[in-house]
């Protein structure tokens, strides 16, 4: 994310060009989230589909009102204590004029809020994979109302908004590895740590109901991913949010490529989950590194994070959580390795002149990265898991036994997401009256 005031030895102006760029951008990073609830909806089985994809789907609605009415303000207002934002006139948005600029740059207020907001929105709806099959849906959407206004916002603040700890001390975070990945990837974790394990989990098939949706979903997020990255640099004069673009790209191959190498050597085949699961990761890992290192750097953070999460989403079978759809393995861990990365692999001559250990720059900032790393990683996942035990405690976070073994889609949608009674068959025949009946059943017959 570029930092939050720019000194400049003229006041800036306000620039179409960008603000249509961020304005776009900020749209790209809108269909992420369906892109998500398509790529999560088919992994899970048939009958948690549209749950799933409710999960995604109600972050927009709930994380909007809250972002107009409290969140841009607490997240990007003055700062208090390099803990949080305040400034009151934002509260609602109001007393924010139409042209009136982002400090230090040439778009309006208004356009840096709602590319902010998209960032909101996909964040806590990336925890949900972890909680396919058994979270009660009202309590999921107030979960994740707590969690943005605890959680989200505070840390969105540390990260990207002027006079934050973590963005004070020099922790490199273009476009969300903590803010977003390892938040959320956290979350995930102490979530799950006190709701428990699915149903039938390491006893039961739990395969992905549909592989087509999880490819058009990874499809959805990666072309999206290019506005949630290029646009972080909120314009497009410098040549910085071009680099970004390149390295998106550069890093996402190159980890698509690493995970299904390692899938074929670990075992014996090519998927079309690994194909999507590796793009996602590498999505995630140069999330956060891809302005500070190089395309070379781009591949080696890309093929590092494809190796290490295909790894990683082992983890939850050793240990006994049930991370359902990996959230655990892919974001919070290619999001500690992007960040961590960025120690070892800046260049210098990308968003700042900040060189890593390769580069001849040492460890300075190898350990500035690990103190965001992991402060956001243990205030996430304790926050979280201090939530969903509080509302596991009151209105309880799960469904019964029974209503996840009948499938949750009907317990709390009452709608299934495939009907077939139109399809034909002998059920609908024995439907049909008398003699029409005894006609059909004759045609069949013949």
């Amino acid at each position: 994310m570029a930092p939050a005031i720019t000194l400049a030895a003229e006041a800036p102006k306000l620039s179409a060009a960008n603000t249509g760029f961020m304005l776009i951008c900020s749209a790209l990073v809108l269909i992420m989230t369906p892109g998500l609830a398509f790529f999560y909806g088919g992994m899970v089985r048939v009958k948690s589909t549209l749950n799933m994809l409710m999960m995604s789907f109600i972050s927009m609605g709930i994380i909007t009102i809250l972002w107009v009415l409290y969140g841009f303000s607490l997240a990007f207002g003055t700062d208090h204590g390099s803990i949080i934002g305040w400034t009151s006139n934002w509260v609602g948005l109001s007393n924010i004029g139409l042209t009136e600029l982002w400090p230090g740059y040439t778009i309006p207020i208004f356009v840096f809020m709602i590319f902010q907001l998209m960032f909101a929105i996909i964040t806590p709806a990336l925890i949900s994979g972890a909680l396919a099959d058994r979270v009660k849906f009202t309590a999921w959407s107030l979960f994740i109302a707590l969690w943005a206004t605890v959680v989200y916002f505070p840390v969105a603040h540390w990260v990207w908004g002027a006079g934050g700890w973590a963005f004070d001390l020099g922790v490199i975070d273009f476009a969300g590895g903590t803010a977003v990945h390892i938040n959320a990837g956290a979350a995930a974790l102490g979530v799950i740590l006190v709701i428990g394990k699915r149903v039938g989990f390491k006893k039961d098939p739990m395969r992905p109901h549909s592989l087509p949706l999880v490819m058009l979903g990874s499809g959805l997020l990666w072309f999206g991913w290019f506005g949630f990255n290029a646009g972080s640099w909120l314009g497009n004069d410098d040549g910085v949010g071009a680099l970004m673009f390149v390295n998106t790209q550069v890093a996402t191959a190159a980890a698509m490529l690493a995970w299904l190498i390692y899938e074929k050597i670990r075992h014996g085949a090519f998927t079309t989950l690994g194909a999507a699961s590796g793009a996602v990761a590498g999505l995630v890992a140069i999330t956060p590194s891809g302005g500070a290192v190089s395309p070379l750097g781009a591949i080696a953070v890309g093929a590092i994070a494809g190796v290490l999460c295909a790894m990683a989403v082992g983890l939850k079978y050793r240990f006994g959580y049930d991370d359902s759809l990996d959230v655990v393995g892919v974001h919070m861990v290619g999001g500690v390795i992007g960040s961590l990365l960025i120690g070892l692999f800046a260049s210098g001559k990308g968003q700042s002149t900040v060189e890593g250990l390769f580069y001849g720059g040492g460890l300075t900032q190898f350990w500035k990265q690990c103190a965001g790393v992991f402060a956001v990683l243990a205030y996430s996942l304790i926050a979280s898991a201090v939530l969903a035990f509080l509302i596991d405690k009151t209105i309880g976070m799960r469904v019964t036994e029974d209503e996840e073994i009948a499938g949750i889609d009907q317990a709390e949608h009452a709608e299934t997401a495939y009907d077939f009674s139109g399809a034909g068959g002998g059920a609908a025949r024995t439907a049909v009256p008398g003699p029409v009946a005894d006609a059909e059943t004759k045609k069949v017959d013949a």
